[in-house]
């Protein structure tokens, strides 16, 4: 019956006893927690600032101007617009910012500390200059420390990058936010919070930023397009009025009906709302989003710079094939090497040889009498074991010290074609217990690429992006893994990427022996070139790049610095996920187009029919103020299930184009503007309408109108073949019938008559038709060519 192993022995005590409790809470009040500063968030502050930019200063603006002229109800709807909108943003990152701290919740770490000379374990944020702590396999070094006995092997790759462990003995540092992997030590605390090493590197997170929102400078160019537009307008306007001798007090309301017409209400809030559709959506494919957004700006995302240990690999050793030296057979080296490993101390390069015995179905080398484990001054593990009626000696270590004890020469060609491909090398040798060491063979031991890296690899670079994986090993397994994914096997010295980059060069595919600042001066100067720049990362080393990108991604287990840094959190391991993230930005960038042609579409159609109308009917408006700002809630609030639409995602990165989005939607209103003059002369001259039932007539076509446009401009490219949303099919037919409704009840507006609203119905099917039957002509000859 086997039973539970007991707790593990007490440390021994060094002979200063440690700190006392008065010391330590003396030094804790000084130095403050050992724990890195984080600024809470302030729900008010980021609420506030939504209601700060361009196109809310131009709601607010016209919100006060509605009320100056005693226009109520238009002033409620766009303040409930304004609320929306900031609402929408303020609960959606605010659900994003629970999610990321429920990640954290549970992680509160423990440390092994000697207080009035007793051991006791205490929370790692009471650590203080001075503690004496002790270090065992597992942990992660709580503080920077200074070993006073003992031996470890420590996994620095979250601060550094390598991936292979580092040997530490008495006298030497372990630094805060290390794994160790092997080994047992004492030591005294030496620094703590953002004085350890962690600390000063997410320093420089504080430094970082992407600048100006894209986005935001989107919605201002548009908006700066459509007042353009509305003062040409006004000024036609004013000179119509100061020549025909119109009185101002006719005129000036009459401008505030254009700039309400021409202003995009809803364009913060679509975006906003698309974003948290498309967060939701990357959530159930493993992606929580901290910042909207980035994930909206990884649709013109060009350049992805990914960090190599943990992300592409799974940063876990792996054996490959044995080589076989003096005729010992490949089997035969791997069963030796599996004798001279001891499992028990969760060594990673033992652990990955058993893997690799295990494979293939290989035992140990006899029965082992003793074990010697590594020592980092002899470099080599050994032991005893009796094969039948022999004892054997196994050694297993660096080959130059193998090679020493078995009195042979290091096989260096063959090392040198292992440490090629980036893996770690180890001789074993063997021998009668108290005779000669025969060299037996080689195994290299590496960091393998994950199983799906070079698939999602393939994919980014279909999508049109460029890989850049960089890392802080050297440039034999950059090249290596780089090639195994297909990144490609150009590789840049960190050394020379100051003047690479200074030469506005990107003709490399990975970037060796990196720094955090590398990283850093990386994503800026891509960034610097045009570049919209994505950044993978999990460790404290990857914090400042991940902030400075625009598409800022921490991987799986990622530390919490470089989740905090970070605009999107991945939690599913490996890369897939960047995928997820860059499809569902192009949805989200094709939803925003469509909705935005769609609003410019309209705002021409309007703004022109609304001042022609004006112009030409001898001051006489073609609608009233309330229904303008009943045709807004209509077109406004049905085109914003344009967020839940089903598109397809581009093959290449989407930038936003102002000018040509504002040239295509000309093209399309042009001809739309004619058809509605068209109309209402119609409804003028051969109906005899006038008045009321003109306005209601004339507020109907424009909702109509209005989402056959939503139909007519989502047809770009083969996207006219993609069946609409529910939510988008059910807004625009709940948007036309409650406008018929409301036109032919006569409810806030004149009856129109049933024949007119018909054929209004009619023009608005045939302009449908039409727009839908040019997509598909313009799809076929884009084909053709």
């Amino acid at each position: 019956m086997s039973t539970l192993p007991g707790p593990a022995p007490a440390p021994p005590t060094p002979a200063s006893g440690g700190l006392t409790a008065a010391e330590a809470a003396a030094r804790l009040a000084a130095d403050g927690p050992n724990a890195l500063p984080e600024e809470p968030p302030h729900r008010l502050r980021d609420l506030a600032r939504r209601f700060w930019g361009a196109v809310p200063w131009m709601l607010e603006a016209t919100i006060a101007l509605d009320l100056f002229l005693g226009r109520r109800v238009e002033a409620a709807v766009f303040a409930l617009l304004l609320v929306l909108n900031a609402v929408v943003g303020a609960v959606q990152e605010g659900r994003a910012r629970s999610a990321l701290a429920a990640l954290r919740a549970g992680l509160a770490p423990r440390a092994r500390a000697l207080r009035d000379g007793q051991w006791a374990r205490i929370d790692a944020a009471s650590l203080v200059r001075g503690d004496v702590v002790h270090l065992r396999v597992g942990d992660v070094v709580p503080a920077d420390v200074s070993l006073l006995d003992g031996a470890l092997s420590s996994d620095e790759s979250a601060l550094t990058g390598e991936s292979l462990p580092v040997e530490r003995t008495a006298g030497e540092a372990v630094f805060s936010g290390a794994v160790l992997v092997r080994g047992e030590a004492t030591g005294v605390v030496t620094a703590t919070g953002s004085r350890t090493a962690y600390g000063r590197t997410a320093a420089l997170v504080q430094a970082a930023g992407t600048g100006p929102n894209r986005l935001e400078a989107v919605v201002v160019g548009i908006v700066r397009a459509l007042v353009a537009v509305d003062l040409a307008l006004v000024a036609v306007v004013l000179a119509d009025a100061a020549w025909t001798g119109r009185p101002w007090h006719e005129v000036v309301p009459f401008a505030l009906i254009l700039l309400v017409a021409s202003v995009p209400v809803a364009l913060p809030a679509m975006f906003t709302l698309a974003g948290a559709v498309g967060a939701v959506g990357l959530a159930g494919r493993g992606v929580l989003t901290a910042r909207l957004a980035a994930v909206e700006e990884a649709a013109a995302m060009t350049v992805l710079c990914t960090d190599k240990t943990g992300t592409l690999t799974a940063n876990r050793l792996a054996a490959g094939e044995p080589v076989g030296l003096g005729g010992t057979a490949p089997d035969r080296v791997l069963a030796l090497a599996l004798a001279a490993s001891d499992l028990s101390s969760q060594d990673p390069l033992d652990l990955a040889i058993a893997a690799a015995a295990k494979a293939r179905g290989l035992a140990a080398a006899g029965a082992r009498e003793s074990f010697a484990p590594f020592d980092p001054q002899t470099k080599r593990t050994e032991a005893v074991v009796r094969e039948g009626t022999a004892r054997l000696r196994v050694v297993k270590g660096a080959p130059a010290v193998v090679a020493a004890l078995a009195a042979a020469e290091v096989p260096v060609a063959e090392v040198e074609r292992l440490a090629a491909r980036g893996a770690r090398v180890l001789a074993v040798a063997a021998g009668p217990d108290g005779g000669p060491l025969a060299l037996a063979g080689l195994l290299g031991l590496e960091d393998p690429p994950r199983p799906d890296s070079a698939a999602v690899v393939g994919r980014l670079q279909e999508l049109g992006l460029r890989v850049v994986m960089i890392t802080g090993d050297g440039p034999a397994t950059a090249r290596s893994v780089a090639r195994a994914v297909g990144i490609g096997d150009r590789v840049l010295p960190a050394a020379e990427l100051d003047a690479r980059l200074a030469g506005g060069a990107l003709d490399f595919d990975a970037v060796a022996g990196v720094a955090p600042e590398h990283k850093f001066r990386l994503v800026a100067a891509l960034q610097r070139g045009g570049h919209v720049v994505g950044m993978t990362g999990d460790g404290v080393n990857d914090a400042a790049a991940l902030r400075q990108a625009e598409v800022g991604i921490a991987v799986a287990g990622a530390a919490d610095v470089a989740r905090a840094a970070a605009a999107t959190v991945l939690t599913a391991e490996g890369l897939s996920g960047t995928v997820a993230i860059v499809e569902e930005s192009r949805r989200i960038y094709q939803r925003m187009v469509t909705y935005v042609l769609n609003k410019v579409v309209k705002t021409f159609q309007v703004a022109l029919f609304l001042a022609g109308g004006f112009v030409l009917e001898g001051g006489r408006y073609v609608t009233t103020p309330t229904l303008v700002a009943l045709l807004l809630v209509a077109n406004d609030f049905a085109t914003m299930s344009l967020a839940t639409d089903r598109v397809t995602p581009s093959a290449h990165p989407d930038r936003w184009e102002v000018r040509h989005l504002l040239a295509t939607a000309a093209a399309v209103a042009a001809p739309l503007v004619a058809l509605t003059f068209g109309l209402y002369a119609l409804g003028v001259s051969r109906l005899g309408m006038g008045g009321g039932p003109l306005h209601a007539a004339t507020f109907l076509w424009l909702v109509l109108s209005g989402q056959a446009t939503i139909y007519v401009v989502r047809a770009r490219g083969a996207s006219w073949r993609t069946v609409p949303s529910r939510a988008l099919a059910a807004a625009t037919f709940g948007a036309a019938a409650g406008a018929c409704a409301l036109a032919l009840g006569g409810v806030l507006m004149a009856p129109v008559p049933p024949a007119v609203a018909a054929g209004l119905l009619l023009a608005a099917l045939a302009y449908l038709a039409v727009g839908l039957g040019l997509a598909r002509l313009a799809e076929r000859l884009a084909r053709g060519r």
